[in-house]
């Protein structure tokens, strides 16, 4: 099958909405590292990258798309925060049999919602289309993300074409795949984001001043932006029959994210005849700040996704 990218004429114009994968670097432990793909572009944006990274294996392998956290306005598809060693995450997924790939997506200032979730559809239909070349089973594929990317994991797990229509699915990047998950991972994202829109942050240590990340990520003049609320929330699709299982994993002492955000996607999930785990983490504020249980929460984060993608 011919992609976009490959049709595009020599004289590189107009430029192709993505391109296919470049040969992986196979690393001394087996595991094929495929970097810096880009799985979209849109004109005045920057392209979108992904990594994939592939342990060894007969056959093709279950997937998990990542996705960093940073309020929408920072973050790096290669790193998770600072409370989790990324060899302690790449480990534990490769070490279970599953593929690990990292996307980056537009911030709020580049871009508002829902251009965050535009991209990760984007990169899972990449990673589908391109499944062979990478060495990924399509029908098995997963979202795990913290914070703001819980956030966008939960939507991409509940949001879908046939039953929201086109306009959160998003056209950039590979068209015709699925953007469907098989399971969602959640670490303290956000869920009803108008429940907390007037809620006061932590100041930064300095002092400095930093961006409401509700309203960056919302955009648009103030009198809509319940209403963009509302459509940017995963609990505005949580009732609908269908959803995937969803591990919400979240500290109970979370001074960014209230702890009561994942209650309420446990709440209507379940409500809606969902497969939901909730785990509170005692005593663990954002990104599990205080936590002694992390390595402990990554291990049941893959043993829920190895256990619905193996399945």
């Amino acid at each position: 099958m011919t992609s976009p990218a490959a049709a595009q004429p020599e004289s590189g114009w107009p430029p192709p909405p993505f391109h296919a994968p470049t040969p992986a670097v196979t690393g001394t432990d087996g595991v094929r590292h495929f970097n810096g793909l880009t799985y979209a572009t849109s004109p005045g944006y920057r392209p979108r990258l992904l990594d994939v990274h592939v342990p060894p294996a007969d056959g093709p392998v279950p997937a998990v798309v990542w996705i960093h956290g940073g309020g929408w306005l920072e973050g790096d598809r290669r790193f998770p925060p600072p409370t989790v060693p990324v060899e302690l995450l790449h480990g534990a997924v490769l070490g279970a049999g599953l593929a690990l790939v990292g996307v980056d997506y537009r911030h709020s200032l580049e871009a508002p919602f829902p251009a965050q979730l535009h991209d990760v559809k984007a990169a899972l239909r990449y990673v589908r289309h391109h499944a062979a070349d990478l060495g990924i089973d399509p029908e098995r594929i997963g979202a795990w993300g913290e914070s703001a990317g819980g956030h966008l994991a939960a939507l991409a797990g509940l949001v879908r074409a046939d039953t929201h229509g086109a306009g959160l699915e998003g056209v950039e990047g590979v068209r015709e795949a699925d953007s469907g998950v098989r399971a969602v991972v959640d670490w303290y994202g956000v869920s009803d984001i108008e429940a907390i829109l007037d809620q006061s942050l932590p100041a930064l240590p300095d002092g400095s001043p930093y961006p409401n990340p509700f309203h960056a990520l919302l955009g648009g003049p103030e009198s809509e932006r319940r209403e963009r609320a509302r459509v940017a929330s995963p609990v505005t699709y949580a009732a609908d029959r269908g959803a995937p299982p969803f591990l919400l994993i979240h500290g109970r002492e979370d001074q960014v994210v209230p702890y009561s955000q994942s209650e309420a996607l446990a709440r209507v999930l379940k409500d809606a005849g969902g497969d939901v785990t909730l785990r509170p983490v005692e005593g663990a504020d954002h990104i599990f700040l205080g936590s002694p249980e992390v390595p402990d929460i990554v291990a049941h984060s893959v043993e829920f996704l190895q256990g619905h993608l193996t399945a």
